[in-house]
């Protein structure tokens, strides 16, 4: 059985967020250089249209950063409060390109 190397890149990330969690947060540049590895692969899920990779990509990354945080470096309200604001524009884009492609496809005779 083969699996697609979407599906590969997946399970490593899966697999590396399931088995590489520290019970104390990390320093801060091995949490910034995982936090630029998802974040790739995150832009690579979404420029081929793999939302639920990329959905899946950013929870790891929100539990990575979770993890690496120290109590003294809590986020603001307002802080939080922007970061799920821009979250949401990111996801109506997205969003807006899916239905794009939908009607295209739709759109395209049999």
């Amino acid at each position: 059985m083969r699996l697609k190397p979407c599906f590969l890149a997946l399970a490593s990330t899966l697999t590396m967020s399931a088995f590489a969690q520290p019970a104390e947060p990390s320093n801060g540049g091995n949490c910034k250089a995982q936090e630029a590895a998802l974040e790739r692969d995150m832009a690579l899920a979404r420029s081929r249209g793999q939302m639920l990779r990329r959905r899946e990509l950013a929870e790891t990354l929100n539990a990575l950063q979770m993890r690496c945080k120290t109590p003294a470096a809590a986020q603001s309200r307002e802080v939080r409060i922007e970061k799920l604001e821009q979250e949401i524009r990111t996801l109506r884009s997205e969003l807006s390109h899916a239905e794009e492609q939908l009607r295209g496809l739709k759109s395209e005779s049999p």
